[in-house]
């Protein structure tokens, strides 16, 4: 097989996903590219040598592993500064509303919105609406309770968000809660 350097498309692919870009979707732009089949042997060889390059100090920036899927992020010596811009672009940040609603989904999904509003005790319409445009939750069909209503999900988007290979990453409620909080007395 003739050598097309797939390692620079492969790097093209990774740092022109704005989400984290599976094997697959990495053999299925290289097919098509270059008119023949290759493998996943290949694009992991090619992966590899692209997380070395990265991995030096010239970079800020990595390669990672992400929700199922490969992506570029910036490595963990800087993300304190990268926090600073975020500070300041705090217009495109979720409420309060929307970040309860948002963990409400993560831990409950596949949820319906009267649930969330049971949950929070309050109308949910407006967050619910601002996750969707923002597209950290997604619909994942419609319960068979009565009226049939839709059901909500967090996305691959949230996943890539917050840093999750999987749900199961999510913290805990004992990683949370704190002693501290307790009402009364511990009784042994």
């Amino acid at each position: 097989m003739p050598n097309h350097n797939i390692t620079r498309h492969i790097e093209a692919l990774v740092f022109s996903s704005n989400q984290s870009i599976g094997t697959q979707e990495i053999i299925l732009a290289l097919n098509a590219v270059f008119n023949e089949k290759f493998t996943e042997t290949q694009v992991f060889e090619s992966v590899e040598q692209i997380k070395e390059k990265y991995s030096h100090d010239d970079f800020a920036i990595e390669l990672v592993f992400l929700n199922n899927g490969y992506q570029f992020l910036t490595k963990k010596d800087y993300h304190e500064t990268v926090n600073q811009l975020q500070l300041h672009r705090s217009k495109k940040k979720l409420s309060q509303a929307a970040m309860e609603t948002l963990a409400i989904i993560a831990y409950r999904q596949p949820i319906t919105k009267l649930e969330i509003e049971q949950i929070r005790g309050v109308n949910s319409d407006y967050s619910v609406q601002r996750l969707l445009e923002k597209e950290l939750i997604s619909i994942d069909g419609k319960a068979e309770s009565p009226g049939r209503p839709i059901l909500y999900s967090t996305s691959t988007l949230f996943m890539d968000y917050f840093g999750l290979n999987n749900l199961n990453q999510l913290p805990q409620l004992k990683d949370i809660v704190k002693e501290e909080n307790t009402v009364g007395e511990n009784v042994e």
